[in-house]
C-alpha cells in the first residue's frame, strides 16, 4: 500500500464542520478551515495572498460528500495537517485567455 493511499484511507470516515472564505481579490479561490478557527492564526504568507475574508457558508464534510471541483479527502487532510485547504480558481479557458489579449474595436 502506498503513502497515499493510506493517508487516503485515514480520512475517509472523517467529518469535520467547516466554514467557507472566500476574497474579493480573486474570483472563486475558497478558504476552508475549521469552524471556528481564528483566521488571524493561519500563516502570515496565506493571509497576505487571502486578505479580507468573506464568510460563504457554513458545512459538514464527510469523505461521502462530493465538491464541485477539488476532492473531499483532500480538503479533509489539508485541514487536519495544515489547518486549511485554499481552493484556487479553476484554469482560465483558451478563449478566456485570448479575449485578455484581443484588442478592443469599437
Amino acid at each position: 500500500m502506498s503513502n497515499k493511499t493510506s493517508a487516503i484511507e485515514q480520512y475517509l470516515g472523517a467529518k469535520k464542520l467547516v466554514s467557507v472564505y472566500k476574497t474579493p481579490l480573486k474570483d472563486e479561490m475558497y478558504l476552508y478551515v475549521q469552524k471556528g478557527q481564528d483566521l488571524q492564526k493561519l500563516d502570515d504568507a496565506l493571509l497576505q495572498v487571502f486578505q479580507q475574508p468573506s464568510w460563504v457558508m457554513d458545512l459538514l464534510l464527510t469523505s461521502q460528500k462530493q465538491l464541485a471541483r477539488v476532492a473531499t479527502v483532500d480538503v479533509l487532510k489539508n485541514i487536519a495537517e495544515k489547518g486549511y485547504f485554499l481552493q484556487m480558481p479553476p484554469p482560465k479557458e483558451d478563449d478566456e485567455m485570448l479575449a485578455d489579449y484581443k484588442p478592443r474595436i469599437g
